[in-house]
């Protein structure tokens, strides 16, 4: 992993069962450049995703922007930013063919296809890439400072990280044609009235926030927490009455799993459950 680019860190949670569950934390580490996505960013993504779905003690990755760092004497600090987009000096002189394998093959469809909850912890600005690598993610909770937007218009260009698609299912046709059509930023308290965040709150108390959520899932059974994901991430693909059909059989499958039994249990008895993941 490329520190220079991402850190991560593995932090247990007290009781999880099975024992020893995790949350992965993500911190994009280019402060200097508003931890804007550039190809390096997009490789450490790629393998943060990989080496997550390949260990079975992570429950939930929380994503997060690396905070300003201390200015020079006589220097302005530079701003709070989740990611403030791509690196857009990596879009210039290229065509089609030098760009097509890279956006075929992209970390924010890695992200998005992870069948481990995610959530975007974001503080500042998301903007172009950056707003899209927070919509890859199943949550998110922002900042009262933060501000969301796709400026890719003022570039010639439009989003093209999946963020027409899953920006228009969060929020509605119009006001995801607007963000694109205009490229104008909203605040937080717009993007929690219109579905974008799930909850906002003070930037001093985000990461307890957000790593509440995170715990709080983390101690689920995390064999039914990938089936919840993939039944209400079926909705986005599938009709209604298909859908209806793809949770029922989910539903149905759980029945021969030993977490129901627990859970169920538990429940009956008043005690936590503890569960075995399967």
């Amino acid at each position: 992993m490329n520190e220079d680019v991402m850190l991560v860190e593995n932090i247990e949670v007290e009781g999880t069962y099975p024992e020893g569950g995790l949350i992965s934390v993500w911190t994009l580490n280019r402060p200097d450049k508003l931890n804007s996505l550039n190809s390096e960013s997009h490789v450490a993504l790629k393998e943060a995703c990989s080496m997550a779905e390949s260990n079975d003690l992570i429950r939930v990755i929380v994503i997060r922007g690396a905070p300003p760092k201390f200015p020079p004497e006589g220097k302005r600090p530079k701003p709070v930013s989740f990611a403030a987009g791509a690196d857009i000096s990596e879009f210039l002189g290229k065509n089609s063919d030098d760009v097509r394998d890279f956006f075929e093959d992209n970390a924010w469809e890695r992200v998005w296809n992870l069948t481990k909850p995610t959530i975007a912890m974001v503080d500042g600005f998301a903007l172009g890439g950056g707003a899209e690598l927070a919509l890859s993610c199943d949550l998110r909770i922002a900042s009262d400072r933060a501000k969301f937007g796709t400026p890719e218009i003022n570039l010639g260009l439009i989003p093209g990280g999946g963020g027409t698609q899953r920006l228009c299912r969060l929020i509605g046709y119009g006001k995801a044609l607007e963000m694109v059509l205009t490229g104008e930023m909203i605040n937080s308290e717009t993007a929690l009235s219109c579905g974008l965040v799930n909850a906002v709150t003070t930037p001093e108390e985000l990461e307890n926030i957000a790593m509440s959520l995170a715990e709080n899932i983390a101690k689920k059974s995390p064999y039914t927490t990938r089936v919840a994901k993939r039944a209400v991430r079926a909705s986005l693909d599938l009709s209604f009455t298909d859908g209806v059909l793809a949770e029922r059989s989910e539903f149905v499958a759980l029945f021969d799993t030993e977490d129901k039994e627990i859970g169920v249990r538990a429940f009956l008895e008043r005690n936590d459950a503890k569960w075995v993941g399967r």
